[in-house]
C-alpha cells in the first residue's frame, strides 16, 4: 500500500467515472489496488463492497411500532450516541429515530436482542457520518453484522478461542504471559469484533481502516488485525509490574486500538495481511460458521475449537504445500510423532521422526531428539531443500490410542514459546486417505515404505492398501537425503532411542512358543505335581512376546462394577496399576488377588466407576515375576503350563506397573506359596525368619574382633558369594536369581533383597 503523503492521486477520476457507472466490487479493487479511496466516495464505494448499493429497501417492511421489551434503553442509547455528533438538534433528533428504526426492526425480523454492549450503534455510528439514506443504513447495518461481526460474541465463543490459538501460533510468548495471568481475550478483543474497531477509534480513523477492511473483503482479517495490536503492545504490557491487577492489563490492551492515526492505517493492514500471509489457511473452511449461519454445514470443528491445543492443518493443505515446495508463505516442516514402526512402515519423504513416546519413556532421549529436529530443520532451510520450512506441522496417526502423547509433545514445545506450531487434523490416517485419490506417480513421490512392505496390483500399479508402494520413493533428492542423513545420525547420537524404547517395555517378539527348560529356569518344585517356576529378578528380554496377543478372557472383556469387585470378600489386597502393553501404550486399572487367581482390570474409558476384566490369571500357572532395574515398578508376570515332555511353555505375559509394587510382589509371592505348598509353608518362612534374626542378633553380641576386621571378612564374603553367582549363570547384562521353595525356606533374607 502507498502512503497517503505520496500517493498518486490520477487514479481518482478514473475512480469517480467507476462509481457513475455503478461499477462491480472487482473493478473497484482493480482501480483503487489497496489504496485509500477519497472520503467524498466512501460511501458508495461502501455499498459496492457490501452488495447493497442495488438493494431494495428492507426497512420499508417496518410497521412503525417500537414495542421491545428493551425499548426505553435502546432509545436512551440513541439519544446519548447521537449528541455526539456536531449537527444540530433538528438533526439530531432525526439521525436519533433512525437509529431507533433499524435497531428495532433488525431485532424484530431477526428476534435478536439489543444491549448496550453489542456494539451495534458504533457500527451505525460512520454509516450516519456519511449521511445514508435510512434505507442504505439498514442494507449496510445488515451487511457489516452479518458479514464481518462474529456471530457470538460471549466470552466462550469460538470467536475468540481462535483469536487465542492464531495468537500462540504466532506470538505465542505474548500468549503464555495473557494465559498465565488468566486474561482471556474476551477481556479486552470483546469491543474490537462486535463493532470492527469502531467504538475504540475516532471516526475520522474508523472511515479509512473500514475502506481497507471492506476492500479486502475477508472477515477473518479482524483477528490479525487484533494479533498486530497486541505485537505492538506487547512490550509495554510484559513491563508492568507483576502485582498489577489482570483487569487493570485487559483495560489497557482495550484500548491499544484509540492511539491509532490515521497514518498508521496503511502500515497496520499491511502488518495484518502479512500474519495472515503467514498462517496456515485451513481455518478459514473450517471455521466459517464464526461469521456466516453455515447452512447444511458440518459444526464438529466449531465444537472442537474449546479443545484445540494449536491451529489445526487440514491435510489437503499439507499436501498441496509438500507439492509447491517452499514458497513465500507457509512451508511446513513435518514432524512425524507416530510410533517407530508405523512410521517406518510408511511416511512422507521429508518428514522428520520424533516419538512421541520417548517424552515420558525416555526424556534425555527425547531432549536430543528435539535438539536433533531443530539443527535438522535450520540446516533444511539453509540448503533449500524440499523438507525445508519454518512452521512445524506435527503429524501423528489419526487414532486417539496412539497419539496421547501427540498433544503432550506439542504441548511441550508451546510451553517453550515456539513459533509457527500447528497439528496435522486427522493425522497420518486422513493424509492416506487423501493421496488415494491422486495418481500412481505422486503417490510414489510422496510416500517412502519399507520394500518388504510395498506390493502392487494385479496389473502391476501403485496400491495404497497394501502398505503405500512397491519401493521407497522420495519426493526430492535433495531433501529427502539431507532427512535420511538426521535421521542417521540421531539413531546414533541418540543410542538407537526408538529401539531403547521398545527395548524398554517389551522384548523383541517371536512366533513360536517359548519353551522354558530346566536349564533356564533352575530346580524345580520338590513335591508339587505343577511344578512351576517363580522368579524375583531383573526383567532379562529373553525374546518372549506375548502380552500382545489377546488371551481368551480379554476377547471377552466382561465388564463389571469396579467397587463391586474390589469390595468383594474372596479378594485378599487389592493395588492400583497401569497396564503396558508392546506399543508403548498403558491402560489405568487394578489387579485383585485372590486365594487362587489374579485378575487384571482395566477401567472403562466410556462408563465411569466400570471395568474390563482383562485376565484371570491362576496363581500356580506364574512361571516367573521381574522387574526393570531402570523401573521397578514395572513388573513382569510370565504363566506357564508343563508338558508331557516336562517343559514350561510360557502361553501369556502380563506387564504391569504397580506404583506398590514391593508389598505387591511379596504379597503375591506369598500367595503362591501357600496355594502350591499350602499355608504351613508361610509359617515355616516366618519361623526361618525369626530364627534368622536370632541367631543374627546373637552373632553381635558375641563379637570381639573390631570394626575394620569386620567390615573386610564381610567384603570377602560378598566377593565369594558374587562369584558363586556368576558361575551359576550365563547373562551377562543383568543378574537372575532363581527362587524355588528350598530358597524361600533356607534363605529369606536374601529373597527380601532382591524384592527391594
Amino acid at each position: 500500500m502507498v502512503d497517503s503523503d505520496t500517493e498518486d492521486t490520477s487514479w481518482h477520476e478514473e475512480l469517480a467515472a467507476a462509481l457513475l457507472e455503478k461499477c462491480d466490487f472487482g473493478r473497484l479493487r482493480n482501480i483503487c489496488n489497496g489504496r485509500q479511496i477519497p472520503q467524498k466516495f466512501q460511501a458508495q464505494a461502501w455499498k459496492i463492497c457490501l452488495n447493497v448499493s442495488n438493494k431494495a429497501d428492507s426497512l420499508s417492511s417496518f410497521d412503525g411500532i417500537f414495542d421491545l421489551p428493551e425499548q426505553a434503553q435502546l432509545r436512551k442509547d440513541c439519544k446519548e450516541f447521537i449528541d455526539k455528533f456536531d449537527n444540530s438538534d433538528e438533526e439530531k433528533l432525526s439521525l436519533a429515530s433512525d437509529l431507533e428504526s433499524v435497531i428495532t426492526f433488525y431485532c424484530k425480523s431477526k428476534n435478536v436482542k439489543y444491549e448496550t454492549s453489542n456494539g451495534w450503534l458504533d457500527i451505525l455510528g460512520p454509516l450516519v457520518a456519511h449521511r445514508m439514506e435510512r434505507s442504505d443504513l439498514y442494507n449496510c447495518f445488515y451487511a457489516l453484522i452479518t458479514k464481518y461481526v462474529p456471530r457470538d460474541t460471549q466470552k466462550e465463543s469460538a470467536s475468540f478461542q481462535l483469536f487465542r490459538l492464531l495468537l500462540m501460533y504466532h506470538e505465542p510468548d505474548m500468549c503464555n504471559f495473557l494465559d498465565t495471568r488468566k486474561i482471556f481475550p474476551h477481556a479486552y478483543s470483546s469491543t474490537w469484533f462486535s463493532s470492527i474497531f469502531a467504538s475504540s477509534c475516532g471516526l475520522d480513523v474508523t472511515q479509512p481502516f473500514w475502506t481497507l477492511y471492506l476492500l479486502q473483503a475477508d472477515p477473518f482479517l479482524t483477528f490479525f488485525l487484533g494479533v498486530v495490536i497486541l505485537v505492538n503492545a506487547k512490550e509495554h504490557v510484559q513491563s508492568l509490574e507483576s502485582s498489577t491487577n489482570p483487569e487493570e492489563i485487559a483495560e489497557c490492551l482495550a484500548s491499544f486500538p484509540s492511539q491509532l492515526e490515521v497514518d498508521d492505517i496503511s502500515d497496520f493492514f499491511s502488518l495484518a495481511q502479512y500474519y495472515a500471509s503467514k498462517t496456515p489457511q485451513s481455518f478459514r473452511r473450517d471455521y466459517q460458521a464464526i461469521f456466516t449461519n453455515n447452512i447444511g454445514g458440518s459444526t464438529e470443528p466449531i465444537e472442537q475449537l474449546e479443545m484445540a491445543l494449536c491451529l489445526q492443518v487440514n491435510p489437503a493443505e499439507l499436501f498441496q504445500a509438500i507439492l509447491q515446495g517452499t514458497g513465500e508463505n507457509v512451508s511446513y516442516f513435518v514432524v512425524d510423532c507416530r510410533p517407530a514402526d508405523q512410521y517406518n512402515k510408511s511416511h512422507l519423504a521429508t518428514a522428520f521422526h520424533l516419538d512421541a513416546n520417548l517424552m515420558l519413556q525416555q526424556p534425555l532421549e527425547f531432549a536430543s531428539a528435539v535438539k536433533a529436529l531443530f539443527t535438522a530443520q535450520k540446516q533444511a532451510i539453509d540448503a533449500e531443500s524440499q523438507a525445508a520450512g519454518e512452521h512445524l506441522c506435527f503429524l501423528g496417526s489419526g487414532r486417539e490410542e496412539e497419539d496421547q502423547y501427540l498433544h503432550m509433545v506439542v504441548a511441550n514445545f508451546l510451553q517453550k514459546k515456539t513459533q509457527y506450531v500447528s497439528i496435522v487434523s486427522g493425522g497420518y490416517t486422513a493424509l492416506l486417505k487423501l493421496l488415494e485419490k491422486e495418481s500412481e506417480h505422486i503417490l510414489k513421490s510422496c510416500i517412502v515404505t519399507q520394500p518388504d512392505a510395498a506390493s502392487s496390483d494385479d496389473s502391476g500399479t501403485f496400491s495404497l492398501s497394501s502398505q503405500l508402494g512397491d519401493s521407497p520413493q522420495k519426493l526430492s533428492e535433495k531433501g529427502a537425503a539431507l532427512m535420511g542423513r538426521f535421521t542417521n545420525t540421531l539413531r546414533t547420537k541418540g543410542g538407537i532411542m526408538k529401539e531403547k524404547v521398545v527395548e524398554f517395555i517389551k522384548n523383541e517378539g517371536i512366533e513360536e512358543d517359548r519353551h522354558v527348560s530346566s536349564e533356564d529356569t533352575g530346580k524345580r518344585y520338590r513335591g508339587s505335581s505343577m511344578q512351576p517356576v517363580f522368579t524375583i529378578a531383573d526383567d532379562e528380554d529373553e525374546g518372549d512376546n506375548l502380552s500382545g496377543s489377546m488371551s481368551s478372557d480379554e476377547e471377552r472383556r466382561e465388564l463389571v462394577n469396579t467397587e463391586v469387585w474390589l469390595s468383594k470378600p474372596d479378594v485378599i489386597k487389592s493395588f492400583e496399576c497401569q497396564e503396558v502393553k508392546d506399543n508403548g501404550h498403558t491402560y489405568p486399572g487394578h489387579i485383585l488377588l485372590t486365594a487362587s487367581h489374579m485378575y487384571v482390570l482395566r477401567e472403562a474409558k466410556d462408563r465411569k466407576n466400570f471395568s474390563y476384566i482383562m485376565a484371570r490369571r491362576p496363581l500356580r500357572e506364574v512361571v516367573r515375576i521381574t522387574s526393570k532395574k531402570r523401573c521397578t515398578e514395572l513388573i513382569t508376570f510370565r504363566y506357564g503350563r508343563v508338558n508331557k515332555n516336562n517343559e514350561t511353555i510360557v502361553y501369556a505375559i502380563d506387564r504391569l506397573y504397580l506404583p506398590e509394587a514391593p508389598e505387591a510382589t511379596k504379597l503375591i509371592k506369598q500367595q503362591i506359596v501357600t496355594c502350591i505348598e499350602g499355608p504351613e509353608a508361610i509359617r515355616k518362612l516366618d519361623r526361618r525368619e525369626e530364627q534368622a534374626l536370632a541367631e543374627e542378633q546373637k552373632k553381635k553380641e558375641n563379637r570381639t574382633v573390631t570394626p575394620e576386621v569386620e567390615v573386610a571378612k564381610s567384603v570377602e564374603n560378598e566377593a565369594d558369594v558374587i562369584a558363586e553367582e556368576k558361575e551359576g549363570t550365563t547373562e551377562e547384562a543383568e543378574e537372575v536369581t532363581e527362587t524355588t521353595p528350598d530358597s524361600i525356606e533356607n534363605d529369606s533374607e536374601g529373597v527380601k533383597n532382591e524384592e527391594s
